[in-house]
């Protein structure tokens, strides 16, 4: 059976697109909703264009207030009865209440060679620690930040002459291809990690 998927962005978003164009012939997932917290996101002018449904649940509206922000988030969702969530670029950190209820079925992509490097700032992090290997990470997603079951890393060697922004260029290349392969065996109910190296 097809599995229906609700892809979360923020802003351009680049791996949403890689994993949207991935899901054709024979992969076991399909679109069913992308959705953003900012309605001038690249990413859902892309989706509409595509005739792929779109939401957006603006959260500045509910400043501090998490719980009623996935609240909404859960409504505008359920309308599309996706069966996990890929969360591609989508910059507001998930509480438990909302993650434990997707358990094992959602999934994230993120910019360092997880577990070095949660949060922000990864690339440059990375450089200052004098690092010659670097990468992406496609996870299951926990409460705990940028935690949970690795599902695939890829990584490329770091240049003598990288600058945050070219590791940037370089890494993001590799998230358009590990996220995508990574998806097409999570939808499948296989979690066997995929590694790739750049």
């Amino acid at each position: 059976m097809t599995k229906r998927v609700a892809i979360f962005v923020s802003g351009g978003g680049s791996n949403m697109r890689a994993l949207v164009e991935d899901m054709t012939g024979d992969h076991p997932g399909r679109a069913c909703v992308v959705l953003s917290n900012n309605a001038d996101a690249g990413g859902i002018a892309w989706a509409k264009a595509r005739g792929i449904a779109t939401e957006v649940v603006d959260h500045r509206p509910f400043q501090g207030d998490r719980t009623a922000f996935e609240g909404a988030l859960s409504a505008a969702m359920a309308r599309h009865r996706p069966d996990m969530i890929c969360l591609a670029g989508f910059m507001r950190k998930l509480t438990g209440g909302f993650t434990d209820q997707w358990a094992g079925r959602m999934i994230n992509i993120h910019p360092s060679l997880l577990p070095k490097y949660k949060g922000l700032h990864t690339h440059s992090r990375a450089l200052d620690a004098g690092d010659t290997i670097h990468g992406c990470t496609v996870h299951e997603v926990t409460a705990a930040l940028d935690d949970g079951p690795i599902l695939g890393q890829a990584q490329l060697s770091i240049n003598a002459d990288d600058t945050p922004q070219t590791l940037a260029a370089r890494v993001l290349t590799l998230e358009h291809q590990l996220y995508p392969a990574v998806l097409r065996r999570f939808a499948a109910d296989d979690r066997t990690p995929v590694f790739l190296q750049g």
